[in-house]
């Protein structure tokens, strides 16, 4: 049956899976998302592909609405915050930024986040490579080197085809967890989906607009 949210243990660890495509770290009062790609939409418009402006603003809306609802100290972005070089849409995030600097923000740099550090800094956020919260390592991809930790990551999109009756089919982002690994969706609404089979040893939570499901 859908929820509003779904609560899992992992690595001994409480990980609440929301609905708008983040987990909350209640222990550590920390947000955790992947993949805002802020900018992507300027970076085409730039272009001349007429992409919708507002798109930026209403990820950051939606960012703005889980800390009102949840009240956290820390948000990390596990890569990709910024999707290409400097444009427009940076100047909505540093607007964002400035009504929430009492929340700190770590940034786990993903493959397309080639804004120099000093900008990220200027703007007080923390630019790393991976991060460790108790049992959980965070990191933008996979590595090829084995963890004896739990390891938190983005850069798929990740999504999962539901089948209904009459053989209709829909795909949907989903939280996608193995024995060692765990992989968030896609946090910007500007994004795709990465097509992820089901398996007997996968967890996989699907989101449908403002629940989530157990596939």
């Amino acid at each position: 049956m859908p929820n509003h949210f779904y609560s899992v243990k992992i690595a001994n660890e409480d990980l609440v899976l929301l609905p708008e495509k983040a987990i909350l770290l209640p222990t550590y009062r920390t947000l955790l998302l992947a993949d805002v790609h802020l900018g992507k939409g300027g970076h085409f418009r730039k272009s001349g592909i007429p992409i919708p402006k507002q798109l930026a603003q209403e990820d950051l809306a939606t960012l703005s609405d889980l800390i009102d609802k949840h009240q956290p100290e820390t948000i990390i972005f596990l890569g990709d915050l910024f999707h290409s070089d400097f444009n427009q849409d940076w100047e909505w995030f540093q607007l964002w930024r400035e009504l929430h600097l009492n929340i700190k923000l770590i940034l786990v740099k993903g493959n397309h986040d080639i804004l120099p550090d000093t900008l990220y800094k200027q703007l007080d956020i923390t630019v790393v490579k991976d991060y460790n919260l108790g049992f959980l390592l965070f990191l933008h991809d996979l590595p090829k080197e084995k963890s004896n930790k739990f390891i938190l990551y983005g850069h798929l999109h990740p999504g999962i085809t539901i089948s209904g009756k009459g053989k209709q089919k829909i795909s949907l982002p989903c939280f996608y967890f193995k024995e060692n690994e765990g992989i968030l969706p896609a946090f910007g609404k500007f994004t795709g989906k990465y097509t992820l089979k089901k398996s007997e040893e996968a967890q996989i939570f699907a989101i449908g607009g403002s629940k989530i499901f157990k596939v």
